[in-house]
């Protein structure tokens, strides 16, 4: 138990220090190439820190396993927008840009519907048990290096005013403050799921309860110590980024692989955790339109977090 707890500690430090080193590295590269901070949260940061999903993603697969690698996603997914965005908001509100509007967040919303129709087969116009066979799992994979492509060539467009203004971080230590931070995050995340579980099976709380909860939030943890981070330092578009990015790549790249590696039918995802990845993401659209206008304020960001707690709640009743 004091091995746990010390692993624990030494865990959430990991995480702190890494986040802090990657905001900081993930800045340092977007003002020396004039990119935005944004593009470099939704791709460099956003890959980075979607590691720990893809690591236990294709771990699951490997195994056999693959509803549990779309259960990770789907919770993973539901986490970094209602509940991590809505804590990157009550620190510091977040802005949106026009792109963020027109062209982020709806491909964000059309990936998640592209699940739903592969998963769902066409919702039942081709027959079949919902799963993910390879041919979409080379879809989603598809998708993913088209929208890689697209990020990188659109990487100037609408760069920081910070870029001329701030003075930039020699390259060398910002390349290596990123794979500094993301070590320590990937490690860090590692360390606190594995010995916060190890005491919840101490004191018998049931391994559906620890999967919905401390599972779900814990490979979101690089996602949530960053846009916290970021947001304490005023680059909530770094924090935006990350979690769009995030959420793009967990559903094309993490469950393509899983997929590609072994295709799997659902077996105890249920609609409405799916439905939830959807709502998730076209509120986080719709808030840009309501209360201050393009911006997700403290109070937007209130009822994120409120709707998080509803969905655990609803998932601790029905296990």
């Amino acid at each position: 138990m004091f091995l746990d707890i010390l692993w624990i500690i030494a865990g959430l430090v990991m995480i702190i220090v890494g986040s802090d080193w990657l905001v900081e590295g993930a800045s340092g590269i977007a003002r020396k190439y004039g990119i935005s901070e944004f593009v470099i949260g939704m791709t460099i940061v956003g890959i980075g820190t979607s590691m720990p999903e893809l690591v236990a993603s294709v771990i699951s697969a490997i195994g056999g396993h693959g509803d549990m690698a779309l259960g990770n996603v789907t919770g993973s997914n539901i986490c970094n927008t209602l509940l991590i965005l809505g804590v990157t908001a009550l620190i510091s509100p977040v802005s949106y840009t026009r792109s963020n509007i027109r062209k982020d967040i709806p491909f964000a919303i059309a990936v998640s519907l592209f699940l739903l129709l592969v998963l769902y087969n066409g919702f039942g116009l081709f027959g079949g048990a919902p799963g993910i066979s390879r041919v979409d799992a080379l879809s989603l994979l598809l998708i993913f290096a088209v929208f890689m492509i697209d990020s990188f060539k659109s990487a100037k467009n609408g760069a920081d005013d910070e870029a001329s203004t701030a003075k930039p971080m020699p390259m060398g230590k910002a390349i290596l403050f990123v794979i500094l931070g993301l070590a320590g995050l990937i490690f860090g995340g590692r360390f606190f799921v594995d010995h916060t579980v190890s005491i919840a099976e101490r004191f018998h709380v049931s391994e559906a309860f620890i999967s919905i909860t401390l599972m779900a939030v814990g490979t979101s943890l690089p996602e949530l110590a960053t846009c916290v981070v970021a947001a304490m330092k005023g680059k909530n578009q770094l924090a935006l980024g990350n979690v769009i990015g995030s959420n793009i790549f967990n559903i094309t790249l993490i469950i393509g692989t899983s997929a590609a590696i072994s295709p799997f039918e659902i077996q105890s995802i249920s609609s409405v955790d799916m439905a939830m990845v959807m709502v998730s993401i076209i509120l986080l659209w719709l808030a840009a339109f309501t209360f201050k206008r393009r911006k997700l304020d403290r109070i937007e960001g209130a009822i994120f977090l409120l709707a998080y707690i509803a969905y655990i709640t609803y998932l601790s009743m029905n296990i």
